[in-house]
């Protein structure tokens, strides 16, 4: 176990250098001068001349990139120019508001796809099948921006029972009763499309263990159902699913970027918004690390749990 770990560790090294260089060549390519843009009606020729020295954007490509990157390591993102505070402590801040938004959303769709998937799977072309079926079809087809518009429109402006924006209430509240209600829209339009994909890999999952003939032997046995579903097929189809929960939570820690626009949530993406609007290179940067390394990191665990659950995995 001790090597398979140490194999999957070296291997996500390759990728951050990669992630590193991608991030850099991107905020590198786009038009126009990152210091007459943060400048804006200060633009002078002698303030932007002083700007891109400060911003180290006088030299090439090539010692910038290796300048940032020598910096990376060393935990240094640099200082947000619009924010005037050093990047990672903006980052990190934004971050845990971006964790609670997005665990929330990975515990929802992680617990109602399998349990949708399982019920799926043991009432098979059952009219409860075809229904949740077509429901999760049409969850993965929404567009989350346009969920969220429609849930803030039915529950905040219609009903007036959930508030639209923000992670507290502007006005007192700021406990966790205050936060849950505002955790609820947000979180629940992220994890509908995760939860339509868990539900029908586990589904499919589930269908090919219980076809196996150690399912057919424990029920021939006596074995409740429950106990077959639960104990038997449950656990060996999970060792496929693992890896698919890894995925979507990489994928609602990134769909929270739109996420966190359409309900002004303070976390990573809103930030990031901000910081293009106003060519905050560092600060894009440092986000965009954060929330790719986290990405990765999320999926070397799922790979982790699945050698764990699995021992072939390793092999």
């Amino acid at each position: 176990m001790h090597l398979y770990v140490l194999k999957r560790l070296l291997a996500i090294v390759p990728i951050l250098i990669g992630l590193t260089i991608i991030v850099f060549a991107i905020m590198a390519l786009i038009p126009g001068d990152p210091a007459t843009a943060i400048l804006g009606s200060y633009a002078t020729p002698e303030n932007v001349e002083k700007l891109n020295r400060s911003l180290g954007l006088d030299k090439s490509v090539f010692e910038q990139y290796f300048i940032w990157l020598g910096n990376l390591l060393q935990g240094d993102l640099g200082r947000s120019y619009s924010l005037n505070r050093p990047v990672l402590d903006e980052v990190l801040e934004r971050f845990s508001a971006t964790l609670i938004l997005a665990g929330a959303a990975l515990l929802l769709c992680t617990v109602w796809g399998l349990l949708i998937g399982i019920w799926t799977a043991a009432r098979q072309y059952g009219w409860t099948d075809k229904i949740l079926t077509f429901v999760v079809l049409i969850g993965i087809s929404v567009p989350s921006f346009w969920l969220g518009l429609l849930l803030i429109l039915l529950f905040s402006v219609q009903w007036r029972v959930l508030p639209a924006s923000g992670m507290f209430a502007i006005y007192g509240g700021g406990d966790l009763p205050d936060l849950l209600r505002h955790l609820i829209l947000p979180a629940v339009t992220l994890s509908v499309v995760a939860t339509g994909v868990i539900a029908r890999l586990t589904r499919s999952a589930m269908l090919e263990v219980l076809r196996q003939d150690f399912v057919r032997t424990a029920r021939a046995k006596g074995v409740p159902e429950s106990s077959v579903l639960y104990r038997h097929a449950f656990k060996a189809a999970l060792v496929s699913v693992i890896p698919v929960i890894g995925i979507q939570a990489g994928f609602v820690l990134g769909g929270a970027v739109y996420i966190e626009t359409v309900f002004q949530w303070p976390g990573v993406g809103r930030m990031l918004v901000q910081a293009i609007s106003t060519r905050d290179i560092l600060l894009v940067q440092g986000g965009v690390v954060v929330v790719a390394g986290s990405y990765v990191l999320f999926n070397l665990l799922a790979d982790l749990a699945q050698s764990w659950l699995d021992p072939r995995v390793k092999t």
